[in-house]
């Protein structure tokens, strides 16, 4: 079976149960334990919709002003809710788009998501659409967080990356509507060139707001963001300490999206600097979830397409005609993506392969292999050094 073909499966009933998250407020997230992501993933990114108001220059949905005609209907979109809550495990369903409120039955969708014991969060868009009664509405609904995004520490930043002049302050604005409603907040970022020196800056600010998680995207060349600069393997050291330092200072958790070698980072930070280290991110259940694309995560487009992730563009079924449970479990792709083994390059010699193995998405978008090593990672493996240094490079192999 080729990459990317739909597994054709029976929906077939099972077993229900449901986990409910914790939320400790403000100072920590939710408890995020362990799981086995062979059965299931811990987020599942449901795209509602992919109308949005805004033009954000990295828009990987690459967002128009009207709904799409094929989008899941109301029905559709209830009935796939329920197949999510199939899991042995309930994920965190993330409603995201486009922006959400372009639809005027997401209420209904969101309801129909609690009312099955599924930790609902949603990703709108700081537009006009978002007000402060939608957002205490959200509080009332029984929704677990609310993410806004911020790419920049200034106004002039931010609004250039979003299109939009006052989007900043009215991120700001929304976010203190979420510390009223008592709603658990969440910030992303997208990281590029043009922002990288703000992080810090970022980083202070955000320590005034109550966030529960920063969230920072490193940029997958689709949709716009073919058209930014991403950062070079340096740079992503770079942005990696000041994350990093950032955990250890602040209430806030720490994690990164397409840069799982932020894992590694962490993991030498902490041997560099013992006991002490490790204790001060304790409090960061994020940080070190070994998810990746496919791996922990699972993306449904708002037509039901089936795909690892939103930033990587290889169909593997679509809902309704296929059992999204199953396709995540059993899809050859899927598969694939969790092996580590398989893993090509330096990647597959890396000690840290296994809670790291690179960002599947941005291998897949510069390599056009799935497999292939992280294209934007500076660490070289010492069996790798080994292997470029023995002058027969095929004995060390298979040790």
């Amino acid at each position: 079976m080729r990459v990317g073909d739909p597994l054709r499966t029976f929906d077939t009933p099972g077993s229900r149960w449901f986990r409910r998250f914790e939320v400790r407020r403000v100072v920590q997230g939710p408890v995020v334990t362990k799981r086995d992501f062979a059965q299931g993933p811990l987020v599942v990114f449901y795209e509602v919709t992919q109308a949005c108001d805004l033009v954000c220059r990295h828009c990987r949905a690459s967002a128009q002003p009207r709904r799409h005609p094929e989008e899941l209907s109301t029905e559709q979109a209830c009935a796939l809710l329920d197949q999510l809550a199939r899991f042995p495990v309930a994920p965190f369903v993330v409603l995201t788009g486009g922006d959400p409120l372009k639809r005027p039955d997401l209420f209904q969708i969101i309801s129909h998501g609690v009312n099955l014991g599924l930790p609902v969060a949603i990703t709108p868009s700081a537009t006009p659409l978002l007000t402060r009664d939608v957002v205490h509405q959200f509080a009332r609904l029984g929704v677990r967080r609310l993410a806004v995004s911020l790419d920049g520490a200034d106004a002039a930043t931010h609004d250039a990356f979003r299109g939009w002049p006052g989007s900043f302050q009215r991120t700001l604005e929304v976010m203190q509507w979420a510390r009223q409603a008592e709603l658990p907040l969440q910030v992303n970022t997208t990281v590029v060139k043009h922002n990288l020196g703000q992080l810090d800056r970022l980083a202070e600010l955000l320590a005034e707001q109550g966030i529960v998680l920063w969230s920072v995207f490193f940029l997958v060349p689709t949709g716009r963001g073919l058209l930014l600069e991403g950062l070079s393997a340096e740079e992503y050291e770079l942005a990696f300490e000041k994350l990093y330092r950032a955990s250890q200072r602040f209430p806030y958790a720490v994690k990164t999206t397409e840069a799982p070698h932020y894992r590694r980072w962490v993991l030498q930070q902490r041997k560099a600097q013992g006991r002490e280290a490790k204790s001060r991110s304790a409090a960061n259940p994020w940080q070190l979830q070994p998810t990746n694309d496919g791996r922990g995560t699972l993306f449904i487009g708002h037509t039901g397409r089936i795909y690892p992730s939103g930033f990587l563009p290889v169909e593997c079924g679509r809902f309704p005609q296929d059992d999204v449970v199953q396709v995540y479990q059993r899809h050859p792709t899927f598969l694939t993506l969790r092996n580590p083994d398989l893993l090509q390059g330096k990647c597959g010699l890396c000690e840290y392969r296994t809670i790291c193995g690179g960002s599947r998405a941005r291998s897949y978008a510069l390599t056009g292999e799935l497999m292939a090593e992280e294209p934007c990672c500076a660490y070289v493996p010492p069996k790798a050094r080994r292997l470029a240094d023995s002058p027969n490079p095929g004995a060390d192999s298979c040790n």
